[in-house]
């Protein structure tokens, strides 16, 4: 084989290696700038109030008021320990480390009171 042969196979075969990459990267960030957009307007356009989730993934009503410890139970799967079915164990949170609630207090109506 001559040489401008072999120099021209390595250039097709390195533009090809490199114009692959450079979509494969294109397409993964508009991927996830499309995800952080549809995140974004779900939790401040949509019409549900945004969820108390800890960091574990459970809600702020499976966390004990007290000690604030994840009361759930936690599914491990057979093929993770090496046995045929489900076992079940406490979750590990130690704490409820999400977003908290805003307290709801009653304030009564002033404006339309009827007392003569």
């Amino acid at each position: 084989m001559d040489p401008v042969s072999m120099v021209l196979g390595a250039t097709i075969a390195l533009g090809g290696f490199l114009f692959g990459r450079l979509v494969t990267k294109r397409q993964a960030r508009e991927a996830l700038e499309q995800q952080r957009r549809q995140e974004q307007s779900r939790a401040l356009g949509g019409r549900q109030s945004p969820q108390p989730l800890c960091g574990c993934g459970h809600h702020l009503v499976f966390h004990d008021q007290q000690t604030k410890r994840c009361q759930t139970q936690v599914v491990i799967p057979g093929r993770w320990t090496g046995q045929s079915s489900s076992t079940y164990r406490q979750c590990m949170c130690q704490g409820y480390r999400g977003p908290l609630p805003i307290d709801e207090y009653y304030a009564p109506d002033y404006l339309n009171e009827t007392d003569g």
